[in-house]
């Protein structure tokens, strides 16, 4: 697909059926999050694929919003492996997991797969519910699937701010 075309229709998905991805599909979007570029090649992402019942409950009790996806990806990273900016204040995890989480949001949506970026819940609860290391930090989690019927972008998906409402020039 042409990579205008993915970022101009990819959509947040909130209504999932409950077909499994292909294991080809999910280990493209995977390797696309493998593949994002990280402040001094770090790689401190984990990504963590859920798809048993059993840990999607899990996902549920946390957030309303898994909207039945078969598969949820939690995107977390490696808080004592990341890059810690001059002035000591900001370090490269969180954006360095949006990159990764990024790429696997365009990768699915090239791949055929809907998805949500998932941001309605406690990080802290998320990584204790599901068993992460303690040195780890759940940036988002992402619902991945193929859309129910009636499910699709919503009805303002395509509205935008003209660039100059957006952008300044210095």
């Amino acid at each position: 697909m042409e990579f205008t075309e993915v970022i101009k229709n990819r959509y947040s998905c909130k209504k999932y059926d409950s077909r499994q991805i292909e294991k080809a599909q999910l280990d493209a979007i995977l390797a696309a999050g493998r593949l994002a570029p990280t402040a001094k090649n770090l790689q401190e992402q984990h990504i963590y694929v859920i798809q048993s019942p059993e840990a999607l409950a899990k996902v549920d009790a946390l957030t309303p919003c898994r909207y039945g996806a078969p598969t949820v990806l939690a995107v977390a990273f490696d808080k004592n492996n990341v890059f810690t900016y001059p002035g000591g204040k900001r370090d490269s995890g969180v954006e360095d997991a949006s990159i990764v989480a990024t790429h696997m949001l365009l990768a699915a949506y090239n791949a055929g797969v809907d998805s949500c970026w998932l941001n309605s819940l406690d990080p802290e609860k998320a990584a204790a519910a599901l068993g992460l290391p303690e040195n780890e930090e759940i940036l988002m989690l992402m619902d991945l699937g193929y859309a129910a019927e009636g499910g699709g972008p919503l009805t303002n998906h395509g509205s935008r701010k003209d660039l100059s409402e957006t952008v300044s020039y210095l």
